[in-house]
């Protein structure tokens, strides 16, 4: 034990620090995948494939925020920042806001821009769901469903896309939970 102190300054880092650094940022640098095979034409990647989908997903969710909307005029207020929110995720993922008939419909603000094929789509394939149900409360179960379903699809991907991706999912699907908690109370 020295009782004098080292002629090296205290806040100065020490060499095998510095080279461990170094070393591993050039193995991180090295290793990072990249968005793609860098083949041109060897399509989307893997990142890219989920980003589509995360969009797509958000899009649907959208058009059911807006068919429950269009047959339950009286949610309105309550369900219009909500579904305002999903549209934004959708944008954040690479989804247009205009053009679509859900893009429009938020675009507006209103739900009577919501076309028909909005409301067919608002049960999505294969959910079991159906049309929007005739009782207020039956339609927010419905959208409670489809964001739990969808926030916990979420969770799940963030292991398999890159770094900035998953943070993105990671928010969107806090956010639909908290959708959810907003959906069920009161």
């Amino acid at each position: 034990m020295s009782l004098f102190p080292s002629p090296r300054p205290a806040s100065a880092p020490r060499r095998r620090s510095l080279l461990a650094s170094a070393a591993g940022a050039a193995l991180l640098v090295g290793c990072s995948g990249g968005s793609g095979s860098g083949d041109p034409g060897a399509g989307p990647s893997a990142a890219e494939r989920a980003r589509a989908r995360a969009a797509r997903d958000s899009e649907e969710l959208a058009a059911r925020y807006a068919a429950v909307v269009a047959a339950h005029p009286g949610l309105a207020e309550r369900l219009g920042p909500l579904r305002e929110e999903v549209v934004r995720h959708a944008e954040a993922f690479g989804g247009a806001r205009a053009g679509s008939p859900t893009a429009s419909a938020s675009a507006t603000g209103t739900a009577s821009a919501a076309s028909p094929s909005v409301s067919a789509r608002a049960a999505g394939p294969g959910d079991g769901s159906g049309d929007v149900p005739a009782d207020e409360k039956d339609a927010l179960a419905l959208l409670v469903r489809a964001e739990r379903n969808l926030a916990d699809r979420r969770a799940r991907a963030l292991l398999e896309v890159p770094d900035e991706l998953a943070r993105l999912l990671a928010s969107v699907a806090a956010a639909g939970a908290a959708h959810v908690f907003l959906l069920t109370e009161g």
